[in-house]
C-alpha cells in the first residue's frame, strides 16, 4: 500500500492570526489563503509539502455536524504535537524567525527519532493557539 500524509486539521481561535503565523513566522506558503479573505473558502490552509496540507479549522465550525461530510467536530481532543521537518538551514533561520516574533522556544532535544531517523536537533514552540509544533532537521 502508497500511503501518503494529506492533510492536518488545526484547530484555531482567529484564522487570519493563525495563517500570519504559519505563512510569516513558519514560512509555509498559504493554500487558497485569498480565497478564504475573500470570503470563498471556509479555512485557509498552509502548505508543508507537495503533498501535505495543514488545515486552520476556527473552534467554531468544529461544533455539530459538518454539513458536507457529515462529521461530528472533534474540538478538545488533543494531540501531542506535530513535526516538521526542514533542513539545516532554514532550521537556523526559524530560530531567528521565531525570535524576531517574540515566540518563545519552549523545549529542544538532540539526536532524536523520527520518520527518516535520528535528527541532530529539534525544538518545540506553541503556534498562536497553543498548538505545539515541533521543527527538526536531519542530515
Amino acid at each position: 500500500m502508497d500511503v501518503r500524509l494529506d492533510h492536518l486539521v488545526c484547530w484555531v481561535s482567529d484564522q487570519l492570526d493563525s495563517l500570519h503565523f504559519y505563512e510569516q513566522v513558519i514560512g509555509l506558503p498559504g493554500v487558497r489563503a485569498e480565497e478564504f479573505r475573500e470570503g470563498k473558502a471556509a479555512f485557509p490552509s498552509v502548505r508543508v509539502s507537495a503533498e501535505t496540507i495543514l488545515d486552520l479549522m476556527a473552534y467554531e465550525a468544529s461544533m455539530g455536524v459538518d454539513e458536507g461530510t457529515g462529521v461530528k467536530g472533534s474540538t478538545g481532543h488533543p494531540i501531542n504535537h506535530f513535526c516538521l521537518a526542514v533542513g539545516k538551514e532554514d532550521f537556523d533561520e526559524l530560530q531567528v524567525r521565531l525570535k524576531r516574533h517574540g515566540v518563545e522556544i519552549t523545549g529542544s532535544g538532540v539526536n532524536s527519532f523520527g520518520a527518516q531517523g535520528i535528527a541532530p536537533e529539534t525544538m518545540f514552540f506553541p503556534d498562536p493557539d497553543g498548538n505545539v509544533v515541533e521543527v527538526r532537521y536531519y542530515e
